[in-house]
């Protein structure tokens, strides 16, 4: 008797249809509805609909938000990575979304970003938008690039170095939770003030916490201002390390992370070229530089370097790091380490009380956290977490000598090549190049923690 073939377990899938108000959604999907799980900040709308309220913008922001909800609602599977998402839309001009152009860009873009598989369809609205008032901006005459600005120390940095050559003709769009950007002029209204929606569960709680879709979100964004401010350039303030690193050495069975990485803002260049008709590119200042390096440039050159010791590198939420009621940053994850490894290499220092972890250089995990830090708090998730983040770095700096690097060089020195119009030689050498100043750095902050440190020992252990 034929034995029956082995079949592979279908993704986990999920149907969303996200509606307006009162109206029905359909039978068996999930929903989601505007005003109640897609929430809108009529301010902040207002920030984006100056000059003239184009609906194709709300409706993009609409798209973005919808993809987040999705995103978090739907857990990925224990031993795989990838979902399914069918998602329904209901939008101004559904003839505009649903040509194969628009469909096909904004469906490749998400998929290779997120390593899932989309399919999003676009029907029309019951009810047109009323429009936000329009505001007068103070914008100026000549707009030549807008740079997405959050409360990153990268953002900060390549933000300062940038308006040192094009002053006000960078437009900051705003990403993060504060109102400070450096440039701000006492009186005058700025528009991109702030992400204009918010996103709520439904009767299903969010259940995961991965995120991919946040480099899509914050890419679009930053697009639509371009769109808006007649711009024809982004620029993305990503170093090296945080733009290729995710992506040269992928965590775990995770799931390349593609959210800072040109191939993937090539594919937004695509989508928003067939949606706008604007020709929008993303550019990457500091890609062959490392994090220390574009810190060090800040630091030398622009008025507002010592700015940075007000940045904010770490994800965690509040109820995990704060120490005496008061928020901090964890000092261990990977964005942590890096932020300090960069801190080290551009010869600066930061008040331990930055950090949960004060000291680096404890033998164990625990003490090397603020004494008044509540002990319950150290979980064995955040110890992994940890160790991921350490030995990730790690892992980048070493790359160079594991087996088959100069194969996987020549792939990824050949795509960034094509991408970015360089030969694939001076790619590959860019990228060597930068490999090499990062691994120069982490042996040197290594040995500044000492031997006995705990982050040294799961360097050398790979525990």
């Amino acid at each position: 008797m034929e034995q029956p073939k082995e079949t592979l377990s279908p993704l986990p899938s999920i149907q969303v249809d996200v509606v307006e108000g009162e109206a029905r959604s359909r039978a068996g999907w999930l929903r989601c509805e505007i005003g109640r799980n897609l929430q809108f900040s009529t301010s902040d709308l207002e920030s984006y609909c100056f000059a003239q309220w184009q609906a194709v913008v709300f409706d993009a922001l609409l798209v973005a938000a919808a993809v987040e909800f999705c995103d978090k609602i739907q857990r990925r599977p224990a031993l795989s990575w990838g979902r399914e998402f069918k998602l329904r839309i209901p939008v101004h001009d559904p003839d505009r979304w649903n040509r194969q152009d628009v469909r096909n860009a904004l469906h490749d873009a998400l998929d290779f970003l997120t390593g899932d598989r989309w399919e999003i369809t676009f029907v029309g609205r019951r009810q047109p938008l009323n429009p936000p008032r329009q505001i007068q901006f103070i914008l100026p005459d000549e707009r030549c690039a807008v740079i997405p600005f959050s409360d990153g120390l990268d953002s900060r940095a390549v933000a300062g170095l940038m308006a040192l050559k094009m002053g006000d003709r960078l437009i900051r769009v705003r990403l993060g939770s504060k109102t400070y950007d450096g440039q701000a002029q006492a009186g005058k209204r700025q528009p991109f003030t702030s992400v204009p929606y918010s996103i709520s569960p439904s009767e299903r709680r969010f259940q995961e916490s991965s995120a991919r879709s946040r480099g899509f979100k914050f890419t679009l964004i930053s697009g639509l201002a371009a769109y808006l401010v007649q711009a024809g350039r982004v620029v993305m303030p990503e170093s090296g390390q945080g733009a290729l690193g995710p992506v040269l050495v992928p965590i775990g069975q995770a799931y390349e992370d593609y959210r800072n990485h040109p191939l993937f803002t090539d594919r937004m260049e695509r989508f928003l070229a067939a949606l706008l008709d604007h020709a929008i590119r993303y550019e990457f200042p500091q890609l062959w530089n490392t994090k220390g390096e574009t810190l060090a440039a800040f630091v030398r050159e622009c008025p507002e370097g010592s700015s940075w010791r007000e940045t904010w590198s770490c994800w965690q939420q509040s109820r995990q790091v704060s120490v005496d009621g008061r928020k901090r940053q964890c000092g261990i994850c990977a964005a942590c380490m890096l932020r300090r490894l960069s801190v080290h290499a551009a010869g600066l220092e930061e008040a331990k009380e930055a950090y949960v972890w004060e000291n680096l250089r404890a033998a164990e995990f625990q003490a090397g956290t603020a004494s008044t830090f509540e002990r319950d708090k150290i979980t064995g998730a955040m110890r992994e977490y940890a160790i991921a983040g350490t030995l990730h770095l790690d892992h980048l700096a070493n790359l160079r000598y594991v087996s088959g690097a100069e194969r996987t060089f020549g792939l990824h020195a050949f795509q960034l090549g094509r991408s970015l119009g360089l030969t694939e030689a001076d790619a590959h050498a860019k990228l060597v190049g930068l490999l090499s100043r990062h691994e120069r750095e982490w042996k040197s902050f290594m040995n500044s923690l000492g031997p006995h440190a705990f982050a040294t020992n799961w360097a050398i252990y790979g525990r």
